[in-house]
């Protein structure tokens, strides 16, 4: 089972491109944010027509998450728990029933900046309750994977210029530790288990030509329960498709699961 996490930037804008790549990379499972849609502006009978299934937890404008599944998906829940009150679209759950059932959570954690203030107290809280939901699912015992665009380098080599995001809320070290605390419960971190080199990256702005100038952050990730961890096959970055026509600032990661 290939599982991929993909922040598209923008249904509207990207769909071509996504069908392009879902065509070409053939994911069985894609954990897609930023669709920026409601649940009824998603093109759905698009994908569908592609053979997957489709489950959305969009808003207006901003945030949105959604999973695209060659597989049927049980038990779907929308949002994180824990604060009845948040209203932004940024984690959905289901089951994967394929050989075997695999748990998803596909989730987009939030920017947190500027710092300090609101936006940055939200991320943290924010991370909390995700360790918090993180340890549930461990209580299953089933495979899990949470995928999706964490907003967060874990350390200096997942960026090509670290010195510039040290005050940054995507590094600074209570979001660092906030991650780690998430891995310590007995998540693994699919991408730098299987390639530890660093200079590998799956996020470079529009601007002042980080593409071209390979200045970018590694800032999308997939961590895995022990029990996923156990079916890991193979891992890999789409590095090629952020070269494409109106390509999203992110490009998808993925891993390939006995399952």
């Amino acid at each position: 089972m290939k599982i991929a996490t993909f922040n598209i930037n923008g249904i509207k804008a990207r769909f071509e491109a996504l069908q392009d790549w879902l065509r070409e990379a053939e994911p069985d499972v894609a954990l897609l944010q930023e669709i920026k849609s409601v649940d009824e502006g998603f093109p759905r009978e698009i994908f569908e027509n592609m053979g997957y299934h489709v489950e959305t937890h969009g808003q207006k404008s901003f945030n949105g998450v959604a999973i695209l599944s060659r597989y049927p998906l049980e038990d779907v829940t929308r949002g994180l728990p824990g604060d009845e009150s948040d209203e932004q679209a940024r984690w959905i759950e289901a089951t994967v029933v394929g050989d075997r059932a695999v748990r998803v959570c596909g989730l987009y954690l939030p920017n947190g900046n500027p710092v300090p203030g609101p936006k940055y107290d939200y991320k943290l809280a924010w991370m909390e309750r995700m360790r918090l939901r993180a340890a549930d699912l461990l209580a299953s015992e089933e495979p899990v994977v949470m995928a999706g665009d964490y907003n967060i380098i874990p350390q200096d080599e997942d960026a090509a210029k670290p010195e510039i995001w040290h005050e940054d809320a995507l590094a600074l070290p209570e979001s660092r530790a906030a991650f780690r605390r998430i891995l310590n419960l007995g998540y693994t971190e699919a991408f730098r288990t299987r390639e530890p080199a660093a200079g590998q990256y799956s996020f470079w702005d529009y601007q002042a030509g980080a593409w071209q100038r390979n200045n970018g952050i590694r800032i999308d990730h997939l961590l895995l329960s022990p029990q996923a961890a156990d079916l890991l096959r193979e891992v890999g970055i789409d590095k090629e498709i952020r070269g494409r026509e109106k390509p999203s600032d992110h490009v998808p990661v993925w891993v390939r699961l006995d399952a």
